[in-house]
């Protein structure tokens, strides 16, 4: 992704930390009919040898061809993003010598794509998925509150997908080409805070 050097980021913790927070990711690949990109939600599981930037896994319907890829996929992750007039520059009423811009935090991640068909390691992801998006309400579901007999038909319908990162790249535009007087009337404008400074 084309990121100039004063929005690229690089921090592990802020890359992972936004896809943990926006876990909906863009699945893109290269298959036989040309690009194709699926939207699915995924885990970030711990860095490994062989993924030094972690593991994605989520699970796509068995009629989703994309688990039958093999090879290299991209995920795009997005968080937060807003419009940013040119009235909330300082320099508008000086020079007029301004231009409306967009703000936003992105990740792209890429790594080899696998299926996985196991029941136990597919039932394992359902459990911890539904943890992590449920804990917050009252009443919290649990996958185990489905009828055993549906659920093992569910399961026969779904694949797992697990993607090993080896490259990651963010790009968090934040106003950092700007003053920091404007920095900040854009993060409190925009409720997007301010850029995380290294």
């Amino acid at each position: 992704m084309y990121s100039p050097s004063h929005f690229a980021e690089t921090r592990p913790e802020l890359l992972q930390g936004l896809i943990t927070q926006y876990p909906l990711g863009t699945v893109i690949v290269n298959g036989a009919d040309g690009l194709v990109a699926n939207h699915i939600p995924f885990e970030l599981g711990a860095a490994t040898q062989d993924a030094p930037f972690g593991v994605l896994r989520a699970h796509v319907a068995r009629a989703n061809p994309l688990w039958r890829h093999s090879g290299e996929a991209m995920v795009v992750f997005q968080g937060p993003s807003a419009y940013v007039s040119p009235s909330l520059y300082e320099e508008k009423p000086v020079s007029g010598k301004v231009v409306p811009t967009w703000n936003y935090a992105a990740v792209h991640a890429q790594g080899e794509l696998r299926a996985i068909e196991d029941p136990a390691w597919l039932l394992a992801l359902l459990e911890r998925l539904t943890v992590k998006h449920e804990t917050a309400r009252p009443a919290p579901w649990s996958v185990h509150d489905a009828p055993r007999e549906w659920l093992e038909r569910i399961m026969q319908a779904i694949v797992g997908i697990e993607i090993a990162l080896h490259r990651m790249q963010g790009s968090w535009k934040m106003s950092q080409n700007r003053t920091q007087a404007d920095q900040a009337t854009v993060a409190a404008e925009t409720g997007m805070g301010l850029y995380p400074q290294r």
